[in-house]
């Protein structure tokens, strides 16, 4: 069975963000897998109050920040996914990893 990995990314450090994905996109096409993306969101403005106490009421200004997005997917290359899920990532990008499985066609449940 084929494995498709998918790679999303967030983080609010767009140049660092650019730089690791680019960088993935290299290694796994050096390494002679199939990558598709990097796929871009648009960047998401967020703003989040931010309060002096637990309690309703005396706050200061909100934090405006914006986020960037990116996904990749790897098809069938599994070391390769292997690799890039024990790899250390920048604390300033969160990555999540998903792997699904994929039957070849014509394959019967039985």
């Amino acid at each position: 069975m084929a494995f498709v990995t998918k790679l999303s990314f967030q983080s609010g450090d767009r140049e660092a963000l650019e730089s690791l994905v680019t960088d993935l996109k290299r290694m796994v096409e050096r390494k002679g897998a199939e990558c598709k993306g990097p796929h871009s969101a648009p960047p998401e403005h967020l703003t989040v109050p931010q309060y002096r106490t637990l309690q309703p009421g005396d706050r200061y200004p909100s934090w405006e920040y914006t986020s960037y997005s990116r996904r990749l997917e790897i098809h069938g290359n599994d070391e390769v996914a292997g690799r890039i899920g024990h790899m250390e990532f920048p604390e300033s990008v969160h990555v999540e990893i998903e792997v699904d499985r994929k039957k070849p066609l014509g394959h019967r449940n039985g």
